[in-house]
């Protein structure tokens, strides 16, 4: 099995972003003479639950009396479809296009009902629908299995070679951004017409899931790195007088060869790509903050916003510090050019 992987990826130790990371650590290790210590999981919540992530709305039945008497109304009809077998089996999203057809339907009735009392009741129908609007809405981009799909983490890795677009995700989760704030004055079910579309690319695209794994694998490597440089640097200095030598020298290769020349670029890519996407979705998720159920606040704070202390994306940036002063501190050493910030 290892001799077919080897020939399926050409030994380059460079060809996959988990053997890049863990040939830097090894080479840098190597070279500074210092011992590999085990890599130090770092946690990352997992992606809610479904009955986490979802809002749990109270409905209000009209009764079976009352229906008949609407007889006449396409209202009739939309009740009729969601008292049906499949409709009481709708996805999130089908219940929202449900509920803005409830309240289209029931606005055409209105001037035809003669009875006050049922006219009344279908008013405080039509508002109770309006209010909760935020609710289904919700349910229909987080509670659903699309946006578990994105955000899976059992798909390995983001790219190292290849290029996956994250403009498109962006442009969707904008396009999201500004139903969320459209939601008390839309009226029509048919501004959601695309929302479909979108959600079936994400069945097949878990690039979120890949961005967390790999910002969460670089943190650790990188942290690793810190605390090989670290030792070295208080244990035995690298170069005396201040003066560069044989050891410098390889050091100095490994640092743009493989840091520079390998790390960077992925870690740069990722991180762009990352704070592009988990920029939006946090924007998305705070903009329905009212209806965000308690069970799924954690998560929201810890890897949906980019700039809490102690969440993953602030470790990530701090990550990248700590490695950048630690090899500023090792060259210094040595009398040589700091590494640039």
């Amino acid at each position: 099995m290892v001799l077919v992987v080897c020939a399926l990826c050409g030994c380059d130790p460079f060809s996959e972003p988990d053997s890049l990371l863990e040939t830097y650590t090894e080479r840098l290790s190597y070279v500074l003479d210092v011992e590999l210590e085990p890599i130090q999981t770092v946690a990352v919540p997992p992606f809610p639950r479904p009955r986490d992530r979802r809002v749990e709305v109270e409905e209000l039945d009209i009764s079976m009396l009352a229906f008949l008497s609407l007889y006449g109304c396409e209202l009739q009809v939309v009740v009729a479809e969601r008292n049906s077998i499949l409709g009481r089996v709708m996805t999130p999203l089908n219940e929202l296009r449900y509920q803005l057809r409830f309240i289209d339907k029931a606005r055409q009735c209105l001037p035809e009902l003669d009875d006050a009392t049922l006219r009344a009741k279908l008013k405080q129908a039509i508002q109770h629908k309006r209010e909760n609007l935020p609710a289904y809405f919700w349910n229909a981009v987080w509670a659903d299995e699309p946006m578990a799909a994105l955000m899976t983490r059992s798909k390995g890795l983001y790219s190292l070679t290849a290029t996956p677009s994250v403009s498109e995700l962006s442009h969707e989760l904008d396009t999201l951004i500004t139903l969320s704030s459209q939601l008390d004055t839309v009226s029509d079910e048919a501004v959601f017409d695309g929302l479909g579309e979108m959600q079936q690319s994400w069945l097949f695209n878990p690039v979120a899931g890949q961005l967390l794994n790999s910002v969460q694998l670089l943190i650790m490597r990188l942290d690793q790195g810190s605390d090989i440089i670290q030792q070295r640097l208080h244990n035995k200095p690298l170069c005396y007088l201040h003066k560069p030598n044989t050891q410098s020298e390889r050091l100095k290769g490994l640092f743009f060869s493989v840091y520079i020349g390998r790390v960077q670029p992925y870690l740069a890519k990722t991180s762009q790509a990352g704070k592009h996407v988990f920029s939006r979705l946090h924007q998305l998720a705070a903009s329905q903050k009212t209806v965000m159920p308690e069970s799924f606040k954690d998560y929201y704070r810890e890897v949906l916003t980019i700039d809490k202390e102690g969440g993953i994306w602030q470790k990530l940036d701090k990550a990248i510090r700590l490695h950048t002063e630690r090899w500023q501190q090792l060259f210094l050493q040595c009398g040589m050019q700091p590494v640039a910030g």
